[in-house]
C-alpha cells in the first residue's frame, strides 16, 4: 500500500478516504489537516516582500534585502496575532527569532500574513507591483 493525499473537495473524495483508511495496515496514522498555503499566495507574498526591499525602506537604520524584510514580516505578523516568536542564542553566539515556516502555515494564516504585508507596505507608502496587488482567491 502506498501514501495517498487526498483532498476531500466533494462526497466522492471523502469516500475514496475513508475507504483508504479502513484497508490501511495496522498500525498506519491518518493525518487530516487545513491546506497549506497555494503557489499564488506563495507569489504574492514574496512579491510583496520584493518591492519593500525594492522601495529602500530602511529598517534599524539601513535598508534590507527581500529576505530580511521578510523575516521582519513573518516576525511580525506573529506578533500581531499572539503567536509570539522566541528568541534564542544561536550556534555562535548571534541571535535568532525562531519563526513559523511560511510553507506550512495553513491558507488561512498565509492570507493574514499578506494582509499584515499589504497594511505594513500601505503605512509606509510603499509602491506596489501588478503581482503584489492582484486579488486572491478567498482562503
Amino acid at each position: 500500500m502506498m501514501k495517498r493525499t487526498f483532498i476531500l473537495a466533494h462526497e466522492q473524495a471523502r469516500q475514496r478516504a475513508a475507504q483508504f483508511c479502513t484497508a490501511a495496515p495496522e498500525g498506519w496514522v491518518v493525518t487530516v489537516s487545513e491546506p497549506t498555503r497555494n503557489l499564488d499566495q506563495n507569489a504574492k507574498f514574496h512579491a510583496i516582500v520584493s518591492d519593500i526591499a525594492k522601495s529602500g525602506l530602511k529598517w534599524g537604520g539601513k535598508p534590507r534585502t527581500a529576505a530580511q524584510w521578510k523575516v521582519l514580516l513573518v516576525s511580525g505578523h506573529a506578533a500581531a496575532t499572539n503567536e509570539g516568536s522566541e528568541m534564542v542564542p544561536g550556534l555562535e553566539g548571534e541571535f535568532v527569532n525562531l519563526r513559523e515556516s511560511t510553507a506550512l502555515m495553513s491558507k488561512k494564516r498565509s492570507a493574514s500574513l499578506i494582509e499584515y504585508a499589504l497594511a505594513f507596505a500601505a503605512m509606509h507608502e510603499v509602491r506596489l507591483s501588478a503581482e503584489a496587488r492582484t486579488a486572491l482567491e478567498p482562503a
